[in-house]
């Protein structure tokens, strides 16, 4: 393999990235293996899997990882390139990942705010299970769900793509996905549905940055782009017909934001009682594709 390397200017900032050339051994085209659900599939010959991800040890904040045999899969598109990487995170889907824990921020520093784990907290969970919808869907298979239909989009329009779970199960912790997003990606959009235990479909949102942190590395240096990636991606979910949340939400010291150097946002599309029907799950996934181009063209 020929190694690459590439600055490019995104969202006025200079990110830097390295990739291989060279395609996954063995696949000419892309399995639609477990994929049965999702539909508006583009063709495969839209995109193909160009390489298998594992989490290099030397990479910043690598050594906080205690989870991280498990691969993502870099998709280059086929067409019309943008030469831009989008990292899909869909949530949880880490057999055995709520077993172990993680420290929550990179210099092992205690939680500031409360939240899943209190504050004062040094650990998090390296991956939590995820809710469960009423009709017996885990929030790992929505999501995941949701994370292919938008990656055909985005390939389909140009956009390189960057699965962090590309399977039911992948053996990444939070902090090895975030710090894969980190080294080989533009931005980070992670997917989820939220576990409130409501009995009411409350919307999409995503979870800001607690005022606490904003001043910690690296968080200070990339916050506002949190932020405003958060704002595009509600705002193109509201334009294509999600329903959002307009309650309040509290910020979050999530193990992604602690250590994310790249614009980086989880999204909650829902709840257990929102519609995972195929056309609501297209929905998401467009709503997505539509937030995210506003973000790069701005």
């Amino acid at each position: 393999m020929i190694a690459v390397s590439a600055i490019m200017l995104f969202s006025g900032c200079a990110f830097s990235r390295t990739w291989h050339e060279g395609s996954v051994e063995g696949a000419g085209e892309l399995s639609l293996a477990g994929e049965e659900k999702s539909s508006g599939r583009k063709s495969s010959a839209d995109f193909s899997p160009f390489e298998e991800v594992s989490l290099d040890m030397s990479w910043e904040y690598a050594d906080h990882a205690v989870i991280y045999s498990g691969k993502a899969v870099l998709y280059r598109s086929a067409k019309d390139r943008k030469d831009v990487v989008i990292a899909l995170n869909a949530g949880h889907g880490t057999i055995g990942g709520d077993q172990k824990s993680v420290y929550c921020h990179p210099d092992r520093s205690p939680k500031v705010t409360h939240g899943s784990n209190p504050k004062g907290s040094y650990k998090a969970v390296a991956v939590a299970g995820g809710m469960i919808f009423v009709d017996g869907t885990t929030e790992a298979q929505a999501s995941l769900d949701v994370a292919r239909r938008l990656r055909n989009t985005l390939l389909a329009d140009g956009y390189d793509v960057l699965m962090i779970r590309d399977a039911d199960d992948v053996q990444l912790d939070n902090v090895a996905r975030t710090v894969i997003a980190n080294n080989m990606s533009d931005c980070l959009v992670s997917i989820h549905f939220d576990g409130d235990g409501l009995n009411y479909d409350k919307g999409c949102f995503y979870i800001p940055v607690p005022d606490e942190i904003k001043e910690m590395e690296p968080v200070v240096s990339i916050w506002r782009e949190h932020e405003r990636l958060g704002q595009s991606l509600i705002k193109g979910l509201k334009q294509r017909g999600c329903s959002r949340y307009d309650g309040r939400v509290d910020a979050l010291e999530l193990t992604q934001t602690c250590y994310a150097t790249v614009p980086a946002v989880v999204v909650e599309l829902g709840n257990a009682r929102s519609d995972i029907s195929d056309e609501a799950l297209q929905k998401y996934a467009d709503g997505l594709a539509a937030g995210i181009e506003e973000y790069v063209k701005k």
